[in-house]
């Protein structure tokens, strides 16, 4: 596993949870950076997206205003701030390094994976 996902948890509606993501073997200070989410019987979501340098994100409407993705290169380290949490945002969440230095929702831009870190919000 390149990427490690971490702070997930049970939280209740309305709450918060910031998830971190660390690159362990090889930097990705250089890529562009996702984070995406499954839940049970779903598609993988794209939630949240953050150019090379921190300069240009991406968020799709269902997580807008509510979601903040940053980056701290000299810590190796995207997080993903989540707040007002809803139970729709229950899933496995996923950070994933893409291929270029953008802020991209293109699924097929990512090719360097984490294990993912469970996040359920109760009602």
């Amino acid at each position: 596993v390149q990427l490690q996902a971490s702070g997930g948890g049970l939280v209740q509606a309305g709450g918060s949870l910031r998830l971190s993501c660390v690159a362990s073997r090889r930097t990705f200070s250089n890529n562009g950076v996702g984070w995406f989410r499954q839940a049970p019987g779903k598609e993988r979501e794209f939630v949240a997206g953050i150019s090379w340098n921190g300069a240009s994100t991406t968020y799709p409407d269902s997580v807008k205003g509510r979601f903040t993705i940053s980056r701290d290169r000299a810590k190796n380290t995207v997080y993903l701030q989540m707040s007002s949490l809803e139970p729709e945002d229950t899933a496995v969440y996923y950070c994933a390094a893409s291929r270029t230095s953008a802020s991209t929702t293109v699924f097929s831009q990512y090719n360097r994976w984490g294990q993912g870190t469970q996040v359920t919000v109760s009602s």
